[in-house]
């Protein structure tokens, strides 16, 4: 694959300027250096609507919180991500970034960060064996501190990289399924470091996972296919916030949305919420457009398959591709998929009906889209920028746990947001915080 291995880039950009001696040590694998203009261009646009993160980096320039820390991160390579790895260099951090997804990157966004003197290791459409290159690239760097979006770095660290175990403060999760991987390993007692949930702080999941997932993944389905939402009947398979947020926008654009679940909680939820609820066997027969959110593997099956409509839809905007049972569309299709148009791919099947799988069974939000607003990206990487300034100061004193951030920064990081946005709330009086903390007063 066609790309450019930088070394000793110039910095450019605001506030990016490295050390000579420094610049000349780092090394970038990318498609496309002279795309760094507009990519930086991007990033700052992204920097306008993230005043928090910005807040921090002001904070973090003045204090040095990550001084002499190296960060290896493997997350999607976004304009939003390039402001959160100025961020945690403004606190000191040495940093190093790989794709999380081999269509999630933006190759302009790469060219700016490489150009402003960032290691970084990113193509968009990277197959499987760049994709493991780059993710021990970044941890050649022998980090304190990984970030991860999928938990690919902690694996690593686990299997094939464990000597540089030792060396590792701790790590944090952005998405679900990582913490999902993550809390599996705790749970056979085979973690070997601290990792904070990044996903499970409030500040995160309740907008980054609902109004995040649910506008982007609606966004990239509409880019890769300009088709009408309206009147269609969406099935949404999985009602976690992900789920609640692809459902919610669906139903705001005229669909009738069908909700699959497997956990009676949630089922009832998306029920009293005033969606249908069914299993997909019966969903799949009615759905003209299905969207996995569960982060669980084949969900969309065979048998699925063989029940829809002709001219379906699929898409992922769960984490992992295998959400879609693609080799088993593959088999029951006559000619093994053909592309239609960019990320749409046409399975005619035998019976002559034809399922259409967009992004190939990838994030559609990223692979089609830009993923999620800035808006939302802003307390998501807000809440990473703190949670490295955790570990830098206390990971050495936690137990090698999957751990959530303590609460006090998901009230800091929302009271940012609501002083940006302008908006005011009451306080509670002397008498009111009495009354919550005693016992005494009844009915």
């Amino acid at each position: 694959m066609a790309g450019a291995v930088l070394e000793g880039a110039e910095a450019v950009g605001k506030g990016s300027a490295r050390k000579r001696g420094e610049v000349s040590a780092m090394k970038s694998d990318i498609t496309n250096p002279k795309l760094a203009a507009a990519g930086q261009a991007r990033v700052d646009w992204a920097g306008r609507f993230m005043p928090v993160l910005a807040q921090i980096r002001e904070r973090f320039e003045k204090e040095r919180p990550l001084k002499g820390i190296r960060i290896a991160a493997c997350l999607h390579v976004t304009t939003e991500t390039a402001q959160l790895m100025r961020t945690l260099k403004a606190g000191g951090a040495d940093v190093a970034l790989c794709a999380s997804n081999p269509l999630s990157t933006q190759d302009d966004t790469a060219a700016a960060l490489a150009a402003a003197g960032f290691s970084v290791h990113a193509r968009r459409g990277e197959d499987n064996k760049t994709y493991y290159k780059h993710i021990d690239s970044v941890l050649d760097m022998k980090p304190q501190v990984t970030m991860d979006d999928g938990a690919d770095l902690v694996s690593r660290l686990h299997t094939e990289r464990r000597d540089l175990v030792p060396g590792v403060l701790g790590s944090t999760e952005e998405t679900t399924t990582g913490v999902i991987r993550l809390k599996a390993l705790e749970q056979q007692k085979k973690l070997l470091f601290p990792v904070i949930a990044v996903n499970d702080s409030q500040t995160k999941f309740m907008f980054d996972n609902r109004y995040g997932t649910g506008q982007s993944t609606l966004d990239g389905i509409l880019r890769a296919t300009n088709i009408l939402i309206a009147g269609s009947v969406v099935v949404v398979c999985g009602y976690g916030w992900c789920g609640r947020g692809v459902a919610m926008r669906a139903k705001g654009f005229g669909a009738h949305v069908i909700v699959c679940e497997v956990e009676p909680v949630r089922a009832l939820e998306a029920a009293m919420d005033g969606f249908e609820v069914m299993p997909i066997a019966q969903a799949a027969a009615k759905g003209d457009l299905f969207v996995s959110v569960t982060g669980d593997a084949k969900v969309i099956s065979e048998a699925a398959f063989k029940r829809m409509k002709d001219g379906a839809i699929v898409a992922n905007s769960g984490h992992f591709n295998v959400e879609v049972d693609l080799e088993a569309l593959k088999k029951l299709s006559k000619n093994g998929g053909r592309t239609i148009k960019p990320e749409v791919e046409e399975f005619e099947l035998r019976s002559g009906r034809r399922v259409l799988v967009l992004a190939g069974g990838r994030l559609v939000n990223l692979s089609c889209a830009e993923g999620h607003p800035a808006e939302v990206m802003d307390m998501s990487f807000a809440n990473q920028a703190l949670a490295a300034e955790w570990l830098a100061k206390s990971g050495k004193t936690l137990a090698p746990k999957v751990h959530r951030l303590p609460e006090k920064f998901d009230r800091q990081i929302a009271a940012l947001k609501l002083k940006a946005k302008g908006i005011q709330i009451d306080r509670l009086t002397a008498e009111q915080k009495h009354y919550l903390s005693s016992w005494e007063a009844g009915t």
